[in-house]
């Protein structure tokens, strides 16, 4: 048995008084490569919430990089979200400043002080995703797959256990889809990271085949298997 990232047991998942998944039970292993797809309004989103710590878990027992997200309160979800790394449809970034400092914004948000170590870093994670010597560059003079692999750098920064992908290919075109997808797997596997990745792209899920959970009629379904509709 692998370290277990995330563990859901019996939770049900509400936004605001609507009860969104009933009884989810659900365990991620690190370094795991998992989908997480359904259609639009079937909790996708609010299974990724809770997760993250953005929904308040009310009913049930889970544990997220090894801690209890019944106990998270506004203190402690700093420290969880430090585990975490969250990569974006749209990217996100900062577009008054370069990449590196887009990076470093990020590192002085969450703590680092040491300029020279945030260089390295900042080094380190555009070399993993590709962008070695593109970190002069502004958001405006890339291409969109490699803002994508910016956003992507961002979530390793703190060297996260877990990467919530939340549609990373959804404003790619099929080639640069694909390679997003690569990097995304070639993380997982090299650095045992675990990726949990929403997506509405079936082409992609399709070429790239791992565990899948499906939102469908309140419940999660695990090792789904997907219908293209």
């Amino acid at each position: 048995m692998g370290e277990v990232i995330v563990e859901l047991k019996h939770v049900n998942i509400y936004q605001g008084t609507n009860l969104i998944l009933q009884d989810v039970n659900l365990s991620v292993d690190k370094g795991e490569f998992v989908y997480l797809v359904g259609k639009t309004g079937t909790g996708k989103s609010s299974l990724l919430k809770t997760i993250y710590g953005d929904l308040k878990l009310k009913e049930g027992e889970g544990t997220v990089v090894g801690f209890n997200l019944k106990e998270m309160d506004w203190k402690k979800l700093p420290y969880l979200r430090r585990n975490l790394g969250v990569v974006f449809q749209d990217f996100q970034l900062l577009t008054d400043r370069n990449i590196n400092d887009n990076l470093k914004f990020v590192l002085k948000a969450t703590g680092w002080k040491d300029e020279k170590l945030m260089d390295e870093k900042i080094s380190d994670v555009l070399d993993k995703v590709g962008l070695k010597s593109k970190g002069f560059k502004m958001p405006f003079e890339m291409s969109g797959g490699e803002q994508q692999r910016v956003d992507i750098a961002r979530a390793l920064l703190n060297s996260p256990k877990l990467i919530l992908a939340d549609e990373p290919t959804g404003n790619l075109d099929p080639e640069t889809s694909d390679e997003i997808m690569q990097l995304l797997i070639q993380i997982a596997r090299d650095y045992r990271t675990t990726v949990i990745m929403a997506s509405h792209d079936y082409r992609v899920v399709n070429k790239f085949s791992a565990r899948m959970l499906r939102t469908e009629k309140g419940k999660v379904m695990d090792n789904a298997t997907i219908s293209i509709e």
